[in-house]
């Protein structure tokens, strides 16, 4: 279906507006008009039919001809009546005259205005009256009035149009690729905050396609390193450079940058499932007390293999919430795995479960501004890759993506041990 543009549309609108007042204006003037038109064609044949009714009297026959001619000339019958109620006159004139009796008054288009002898009657809707005149005049002045109206309203629409169109024209080169570009923002305000809103969304996008190209860059560069690794000692044992009592060395060391790079396909991939529609997440009753125990078995060991500290804080009391025990625990995993990379040896990692769960660490920790994009996708990874020891860069995407879509929420924050504190809030029930 064709759609109208804008300018047209207003248009229609001025025209509509403009024809609906002209058509009010002109039935309300028109009939005042007529109104004031017979009022004072009444007045002036009343005057005239006084000052006949005195000459009638006292002119022959000769003068009441004259006086006859006269006023026919002015489109005004005279109509003589006789001492016995005769009437002698224009047939047409005579008929209005014994309509209306003895009084004067309105008969149909005729004014009719009785005295002693003599009566006056006169058309009021002949083509050429005052009344008629005027309502031409006012007919004309109001056909102006749309003309000028239509005229007006293609104006405006245009004016309103073209900065639409030059938003338009940029969002459609901006669909191209382009984000260099900027609409108007000027015009009314309504227009003026769409061109506004375009380029907000302009730079917001090249704000992200930028952090996407860095966060592709990072993870090309996290592949490779593995690839890298997993290539050049697999090399080494199909030429038979590594023998013998190393060929075990190289193996593992073969399975760990396997495993890393298992690892960060895994956390790409469950990043990208956590916007789909299919995401799965079985809600059910879950003892966080027996979930954060199990965890803390298997990470007190890890901690422990590399020399740093696990402390396990639970309340007194079961702790039930309904959640999905399988994703809540991948988020307390990734952020232990996160603690204890930081940790040196000889600090704590802490997992404590009360009205929140928390995990803090006695790492180096993040600054203010670090806190504040520590969940947005390798952000810290690019900032410390070259300084500490960095992950995937999406770990803690993927934990923050996990727990917004258990349907709660999660904050990063200085820990009292001196590193990085994790609070998760879950919904209660």
């Amino acid at each position: 279906m064709k759609r109208t543009s804008l300018a047209f549309r207003i248009t229609a609108l001025c025209l509509a507006v403009a024809g609906v007042a002209v058509v009010v204006a002109g039935l309300v003037s028109a009939r005042l008009v007529l109104t004031s038109s017979r009022e004072v064609m009444r007045e002036a044949l009343a005057d005239q039919a006084d000052v006949v009714a005195e000459q009638v009297g006292e002119t022959g026959r000769v003068g009441r001809l004259r006086v006859v001619e006269v006023l026919r000339g002015q489109g005004i019958a005279v109509v003589l009546i006789g001492p016995d109620g005769g009437l002698a006159g224009d047939p047409r004139a005579v008929r209005a005259v014994r309509a209306a009796g003895t009084t004067s008054g309105t008969v149909g288009t005729r004014l009719v205005e009785v005295r002693s002898g003599v009566a006056l009657v006169q058309e009021t809707a002949t083509g050429d009256g005052p009344g008629r005149k005027l309502l031409r005049n006012i007919t004309f002045a109001l056909g102006v009035g749309l003309v000028v109206a239509a005229l007006a309203g293609l104006l405006l629409g245009k004016l309103v149009a073209r900065p639409l169109r030059q938003t338009a024209a940029v969002a459609r080169t901006m669909s191209g690729g382009r984000r260099d570009l900027r609409a108007p923002e000027h015009g009314p305000a309504e227009v003026a905050e769409v061109g506004g809103a375009v380029n907000a969304l302009t730079e917001a996008l090249a704000r992200s396609e930028a952090r996407q190209r860095e966060f592709l860059l990072s993870v090309s560069h996290e592949l490779r390193t593995p690839l890298t690794a997993v290539t050049g000692f697999a090399e080494s044992l199909a030429d038979g450079v590594v023998t013998g009592p190393d060929v075990p060395a190289v193996g593992r060391t073969i399975q760990q940058e396997a495993h890393r790079l298992d690892r960060l396909v895994t956390d790409l991939l469950d990043l990208a499932r956590l916007g789909a529609d299919d995401f799965r997440v079985d809600l059910a009753p879950v003892d966080l007390t027996e979930l954060v125990s199990s965890a803390a078995e298997v990470w007190r060991a890890r901690c422990t293999a590399k020399g740093v500290e696990f402390r396990l804080e639970l309340p007194p009391h079961p702790t039930v919430r309904t959640t999905d025990a399988r994703r809540l625990r991948q988020v307390l995993d990734g952020l232990l795995e996160n603690a204890l990379r930081l940790t040196p040896a000889g600090r704590p990692v802490v997992l404590s479960l009360g009205d929140v769960l928390q995990v803090r660490d006695g790492g180096p920790g993040l600054s203010e501004e670090d806190y504040r994009v520590a969940f947005r996708k390798g952000a810290l990874h690019a900032k410390y890759e070259r300084s500490r020891p960095v992950g995937t860069g999406v770990g803690l995407a993927l934990v923050h993506g996990l727990v917004t879509r258990l349907g709660g929420t999660i904050e990063a924050g200085p820990a009292p041990e001196g590193g990085a504190a994790f609070t998760v809030r879950l919904p209660h029930g």
